[in-house]
């Protein structure tokens, strides 16, 4: 079931009037596309952060405005915990999106049993897709992965319906030895140099 975003027409813009419809608990929006008009609107913070938390892309909008619109933009605070304004677009259900997935990896690789560690290089890839099934993710089986290997996006599962729009070349995962320096040692095995030292300190230390 889609998420549901109760809105109401805004007429009030500007720094000021945004401070204040935050703190009654709304969040702005604007609603744009298909050679329409752009609306203002606001609508609950309780009802963003349950799409934020759910990860829908896609919602349903009532009250001032009935339609369906693709969540295309969130703008956030300095910190990433609040979300400040929210762009929509208008879509029909039969229209298709590019929009950016999370990939997931699955599996235990042959390069790990080797004693190698997988490096997840890449952790969101572009897709194409209807605008009613946006994939919350796609997945990656790293299970041939194997040793001083790597895994390209073509290699990634995809949903029926949905392409690739990433390069097919760009690199996933990889799987390597990790690098495990000597201690008490520089990376060439030389003794680290004594900070502050004089040459010669050490000499004269042992004469006396």
């Amino acid at each position: 079931m889609p998420e549901v975003f109760h809105v109401s027409l805004r007429q009030e813009t500007g720094t000021r009037n945004m401070h204040r419809l935050r703190r009654a608990g709304k969040v702005p929006a604007v609603l744009y596309g298909h050679g329409q008009g752009v609306l203002n609107l606001s609508l609950g913070v309780d009802e963003v952060k349950a799409m934020v938390r759910h990860g829908a892309r896609v919602v349903d909008l009532e009250g001032a405005v009935t339609e369906k619109a693709f969540v295309s933009e969130l703008q956030w605070d300095a910190f990433g915990r609040e979300v400040l304004h929210i762009d929509l677009a208008r879509v029909n259900a039969d229209e298709r999106v590019t929009v950016e997935v999370t990939v997931e990896l699955k599996g235990e690789s042959e390069g790990v049993k080797a004693g190698g560690v997988i490096d997840h290089v890449t952790h969101t890839v572009e897709v194409e897709c209807p605008v009613i099934a946006i994939p919350a993710k796609v997945i990656l089986r790293v299970h041939a992965l194997k040793l001083d290997g790597h895994l390209n996006a073509d290699s990634i599962e995809l949903p029926e319906g949905v392409t690739l729009v990433t390069d097919a070349e760009t690199v996933i995962a990889t799987c390597a030895k990790p690098v495990e320096a000597a201690e008490g040692t520089g990376a060439d095995g030389a003794e680290p140099e004594i900070i502050g030292r004089k040459a010669g300190e050490g000499e004269e230390a042992e004469e006396k």
